[in-house]
């Protein structure tokens, strides 16, 4: 094997929130190793995904390009391509183990094997797709908890999504993934540079942990942010209205409660809370197998997540907002002796300038179109250049429905939310206001403020525009 081309393990989580690791400031969680990966690795603390749902950001992130550009702007878009496929080419041997959420679930996408296990719910997508936890499932005589059956349960309505995982703990989503994952690397030995991507479905609701990990985080004094009436009269017109859907439908097992007490928002905390140290425990175990089977001798391996989730705060339900608890990402990058640990990295990037320096360590040069900048410098301790603005940007959905287009720009200091043909946004003061509950968008004190981040928007979509006019003919 070329010692100077590395394995490159890349496992992401869906819907993990940055406040869910303890050594990035959060001890109410039990993250031992994770908390590995941030002490010896290179953490980047203010790193934010381009889109609130998991296929836009997922594509922008392994393509380099943003939603607009991909035209994926929601799940269930057509997602064919990645960067995975200039690995492929260039000699790694590609594996995915878990979720992508590529649509079609099974396409290539680049990789030599798939083992794709997707969502417990699967409406707006391919409802009939069986993966790999499927048929394990069948094999084993068992049904999968999922949407129809929690319906069943006397207090669904009020339980905020959170469930106890009554099957055998080996048949859980994410513990299913892990296991899978630590199998394939003691049976499949190869000598070529390897890439895996490990997709664990957790912590996305349903919130179903076994209740052996639940039941002591139900112990503990979770913090809870408040969520005011003057905060919520605030929210833009498509948010109010999106409490109200989310409240009415029951996506993902969650129904969303207007007003829940903080016995119900600590419940759903808890829960969800739990499922991260389930996924914890079965990254370690990742781990030790990699470093058995000799591949952490020479592997970078990368933490992170694909988008947030509200649970609550704010008033909201999952994701589809642009909060920085849904659009700010834990993005850790661990690799002893190539890069000096214990480090972070509080400049502005976007997530997926992470790909971009996975293929530069490959020995491949990123093309010239790609909108995502590399972090290599940064990783290794090379001047670098923070971006001065990041973006997240979705299309309308069956969750999101009150706007065709939302698009958010973020600076050090400043947030604003656009949506198009609505008069409202937001603006927020994020020096003032980190936890982004005073809407400005109105205040005749900060009409420069938002002239001038309304002016960045419309320069970067033409910028981009611009930049990646042959990409799509190239990807055809």
């Amino acid at each position: 094997m070329d010692a100077s081309r590395p394995n490159i393990i890349f496992i992401i989580t869906d819907q993990q929130r940055y406040d869910t690791i303890a050594a990035l400031g959060f001890p109410h969680v039990d993250t031992p190793h994770l908390d590995r990966l941030v002490r010896e690795g290179v953490t980047f603390t203010n790193c934010h995904v381009s889109a609130p749902s998991c296929a836009p950001s997922r594509a922008s992130l392994f393509t380099g390009y943003y939603p607009h550009t991909t035209g994926i702007l929601r799940n269930a878009d057509t997602w064919r391509h990645s960067w995975v496929e200039s690995l492929a080419a260039s000699g790694y041997r590609c594996v995915n183990i878990g979720k992508m959420h590529t649509y079609p679930y099974g396409t290539p996408l680049g990789f030599h094997e798939r083992y794709v296990v997707e969502n417990k719910d699967r409406y707006l997508e391919e409802r009939y797709y069986f993966d790999e936890w499927d048929k394990a499932l069948h094999a084993r005589g068992l049904v999968k908890q999922q949407r129809e059956l929690y319906r069943e349960l006397p207090g669904y309505r009020d339980s905020l999504g959170a469930f106890d995982w009554l099957l055998p703990e080996d048949m859980h989503s994410d513990v299913f993934v892990g296991d899978m994952a630590t199998w394939w690397l003691r049976t499949k030995p190869t000598q070529e540079p390897l890439f895996l991507q490990i997709g664990f479905p957790g912590p996305h609701p349903p919130y179903d942990p076994s209740p052996r990990y639940s039941e002591p985080y139900m112990e503990r004094d979770l913090p809870l942010t408040e969520v005011t009436d003057a905060e919520l009269a605030g929210q833009p017109r498509p948010f109010q209205l999106m409490r109200e859907h989310n409240h009415e439908v029951d996506h993902d097992s969650v129904v969303h409660l207007l007003n829940p007490t903080e016995e119900q928002r600590h419940r759903q905390r808890a829960y969800y809370l739990a499922n991260v140290t389930m996924i914890d425990e079965k990254i370690g175990e990742i781990l030790s197998a990699l470093d058995e089977q000799g591949y952490l001798d020479n592997s970078v391996v990368v933490f992170t997540s694909d988008h947030g989730d509200c649970l609550t705060d704010h008033g909201h339900s999952q994701k589809w907002t642009m909060y920085d608890t849904i659009t700010r990402m834990p993005l850790i990058v661990w690799a002893p002796g190539r890069f000096d640990g214990g480090r972070e990295i509080a400049g502005l990037c976007q997530q997926m300038d992470i790909g971009p320096a996975l293929l530069e360590l490959a020995g491949i040069t990123p093309p010239a179109t790609m909108e995502a900048e590399s972090l290599l410098p940064a990783l290794e301790g090379r001047p670098w250049r923070p971006r001065d603005h990041v973006f997240a940007e979705h299309g309308r959905d069956g969750i999101l429905q009150e706007t065709e287009f939302m698009t958010m720009v973020r600076s050090e200091e400043w947030k604003l939310v656009h949506f198009i043909d609505d008069p409202g946004g937001q603006l927020f003061d994020l020096r003032a206001d980190p936890g982004e509950v005073e809407n400005l968008w109105e205040d005749t004190g900060h009409v420069a403020v938002k002239r001038g981040l309304l002016d960045e928007l419309r320069d970067w979509r033409i910028r981009s525009d611009y930049h990646t006019r042959d990409w799509g003919a190239a990807w055809r």
